[in-house]
């Protein structure tokens, strides 16, 4: 569950799919018994966010004016962010929301964008970016939620 968390926040890891699985793993043990409507809805929920994940970063960039030369300067930036610059280290939040916000910059500069539909294209990015982290982490908040709420129940 702890890693479906950190998930959300760093790319790298499927949260909802991570926070899934830490419900299938309770599930099976001697200490919950979930419903099998609660799994399904669940299971839905973190494959429905995590696919919405990869789209609605484009898909802010596409509104916002860019072009896929944006939408790929995004994710090479978010890569770049995540790769170069320690995810951990002192400006680790700063690289990971930066990095896809000057790759879509960069991107739709060299598409020869002028400086203010490149910058529209960047902002669109980082606001599909932050839109897809706020759904995964309201996703595995709730199914967390659920993870908590069945221990309780079966602790008493």
């Amino acid at each position: 569950m702890i890693l479906g968390l950190i998930g959300c926040l760093l790319p790298i890891l499927p949260g909802p799919p991570l926070s899934f699985i830490g419900i299938l793993i309770l599930h099976f043990t001697r200490f919950a018994d979930f419903n099998p409507s609660t799994l399904l809805f669940l299971g839905v929920l973190a494959a429905i966010v995590q696919i919405l994940d990869y789209i609605v970063p484009a898909w802010g960039t596409k509104k916002f004016g860019g072009t896929k030369y944006g939408i790929w300067g995004s994710i090479l930036g978010l890569i770049a962010g995540l790769f170069f610059l320690p995810a951990f280290g002192p400006f680790g939040i700063f690289t990971i929301l930066g990095g896809p916000f000057l790759g879509a910059l960069i991107g739709e500069r060299i598409n020869g964008q002028d400086n203010d539909k490149a910058m529209r294209a960047a902002f669109g990015s980082f606001i599909g970016f932050l839109a897809g982290t706020f759904m995964k982490l309201v996703s595995s908040s709730i199914i967390t939620f659920f993870f908590i709420k069945e221990i309780i129940q079966n602790i008493k």
